[in-house]
């Protein structure tokens, strides 16, 4: 027995609070429980109980699933599936169309190899969304295996897609806490193209690893002629901003095979940089 259950659970408490009289005393905000008052909780007081919550939440979740590590896939929600190109707002979301069917792909394989070895490593995590994110969660459910949404409440774009494994479905209100889940069990990085929200994961992501805050993991850039012409790396290696070695922390690939490859013979995965050029 352990010292918890010794005690009158919190649940239990919850679930017999409205049988006690019905009296001014007992109707009034105050008199609900802390825990179970949502008001309470969304106050700008309480801002660290809910990031505590949220990191939480998911890490037990996942705990309880067995979930070791992961493998991450960024990318954009407006690229569509190539059967559905026709309804893209650009020519060049249109022809972006292709890296749906290899984000599909890259997840597919990845999860049958997860689940050669027990389903618990190097599970398929994204956004949770439509686009790049719906292809990596239909890639894993092609395989048989299960995958991990991290969803966030924005305006629009933003609701579950149908293939992510409901019980590793979750929602955040904060970004910071979101971005911490990616990367707590990533084994790998992929990012497909898309806008301000994937360049924000990516550069994110690479300066944990620049920084050696993070260990270093295969980190793939998926369509190699959309990342050199949206950023040109070159100049900033040139302009000092970053040292030629950043350079070598991620490598262009355009297929998920190509990417598979990769991500088998990476050098120093698992390791931290030490000297930090610069710093």
């Amino acid at each position: 027995m352990n010292d918890a259950s010794r005690f009158r659970d919190a649940g239990t408490d919850k679930r017999t609070a409205h049988e006690v009289p019905d009296t001014p005393q007992t109707r009034a905000p105050a008199y609900t429980l802390a825990f179970a008052d949502e008001d309470f909780l969304c106050r700008d007081e309480l801002r660290p109980v809910r990031l505590q919550l949220e990191l939480l939440k998911p890490e037990l979740l996942m705990e309880e699933h067995g979930i070791r590590s992961t493998v991450v896939l960024f990318g954009g929600a407006r690229i569509p599936e190539p059967a559905k190109k026709d309804t893209a707002r650009t020519q060049t979301l249109a022809e972006l169309s292709a890296f749906y069917d290899e984000a599909r792909s890259f997840a597919r394989l990845m999860t049958e190899r997860s689940l050669a070895s027990g389903g618990t490593e190097d599970v398929i995590v994204t956004g949770g969304g439509p686009g790049v994110m719906e292809a990596g969660n239909r890639g894993a459910a092609d395989a048989g295996g299960h995958s991990i949404g991290l969803n966030i409440v924005l305006p629009h774009e933003q609701a579950p897609n149908e293939y992510v494994t409901p019980d590793l479905c979750f929602n955040f209100h904060y970004f910071a806490i979101r971005k911490m889940h990616f990367l707590m069990r990533a084994r790998a990085i992929a990012v497909f193209p898309g806008g301000f929200g994937t360049l924000d994961e990516m550069f994110e992501s690479l300066t944990l690893i620049q920084t050696g805050r993070m260990q270093k993991v295969p980190f793939l850039l998926f369509g190699k002629a959309f990342w050199e012409k949206i950023i040109n790396w070159e100049a900033l290696k040139d302009a000092g901003t970053i040292s030629p070695e950043d350079i070598e922390l991620f490598k262009f690939v355009d297929s998920a095979e190509e990417a598979i490859a990769a991500i088998d013979s990476w050098e120093g995965a698992g390791e931290k940089r030490g000297a930090i050029p610069g710093r």
